[in-house]
């Protein structure tokens, strides 16, 4: 009788970053704190990755963290308070947050790079599948990249990466990938992987996104990997080893993207993301859309 895969319940959100590009207001406050709209940004990730499947989050984490272990935690107090006031629908959204998985936290000490954040998981994953996901990138909810990758790799084995077309003047801003067609119209076989190439040699315009799906064979390629481009430890590294020698944790596919996703690692694209996102809420949308109208108008 053939054994089943694993299923995958796990998920790492690197969150170590010092967030230097959103300063000051990153000087006390993690930038995965930062609101979009009314919900931290790291909320929304968590979100995601509950709704597919994956209920064990790791956050890999570094000092002056501590504002998420409490956001994601129980505030009685707070709870006490507004169940005092009758206020149901705030306590809702409040009890939301520690509702939503069983929350981990490891730190990650050095700031050695994607790679080695990932590694820093390695103890709590164990020796099954896990995803990753980046708190820069929002994927919005009514496009499930993360379910399809993970589809994906329960179907193919290996690694699954998120792959999406970029301007190609734009791609020596990312991960990109050589590939090869399959049968699925979405789904590539990844054969290669350059980190932040030049255009005139970039082998595609399809860049990586910050979700993964990973063969815990990775963390034996980390373990070895030597630092790279910025002499940090690059996961995309590790992925190349990996593309290139199946034998090491099977082959690596990429799920092409055409969805709505929000970068909120840029200060004008988390402005946009968060007007985006007003916009089509369906509480704050008309009001805001109006003002909106107005306001440009009123400007040109």
């Amino acid at each position: 009788m053939t054994q089943s895969p694993p299923r995958i319940t796990k998920a790492v959100i690197p969150a170590a970053g010092l967030g230097t590009r959103f300063l000051p207001a990153t000087k006390a406050t993690p930038k995965e704190m930062l609101p979009v709209v009314d919900k931290p940004a790291i909320q929304y990730v968590v979100e995601e990755a509950v709704a597919a499947g994956l209920s064990d989050v790791l956050m890999v984490t570094g000092r002056n963290k501590r504002p998420l272990e409490d956001h994601f935690d129980r505030n009685y107090e707070l709870e006490s308070a507004l169940t005092r006031k009758g206020d149901a629908d705030r306590l809702a959204k409040v009890q939301e947050s520690s509702d939503l998985a069983t929350m981990h936290y490891v730190r990650q000490g050095d700031p050695r790079g994607l790679g080695h954040a990932v590694l820093c998981a390695a103890p709590h994953v164990g020796r099954e599948p896990f995803a990753v996901l980046l708190g820069d990138d929002l994927i919005d909810a009514r496009d499930p990249l993360l379910s399809r990758m993970v589809e994906t790799q329960e179907h193919e084995g290996g690694s699954v990466i998120a792959l999406m077309e970029v301007d190609p003047e734009q791609i020596h801003l990312y991960g990109c990938a050589a590939v090869e067609t399959t049968a699925e119209s979405d789904v590539v076989r990844v054969t290669g992987l350059v980190e932040k190439p030049e255009p005139a040699e970039a082998p595609s315009n399809l860049a990586v996104i910050g979700r993964y799906v990973l063969d815990p064979a990775v963390f034996d390629v980390l373990r070895t990997t030597r630092p790279g481009r910025g002499g940090e430890i690059q996961l995309t590294d590790a992925l190349q080893q990996m593309a290139a020698d199946e034998s090491i944790g099977g082959p690596v596919h990429g799920v092409v993207f055409k969805g709505r996703r929000y970068d909120t690692g840029d200060r004008g694209d988390y402005l946009r993301a968060i007007v985006r996102l007003a916009c089509e809420r369906e509480d704050l949308g008309p009001d805001f859309k109006a003002w909106l109208r107005r306001y440009v108008t009123e400007e040109m």
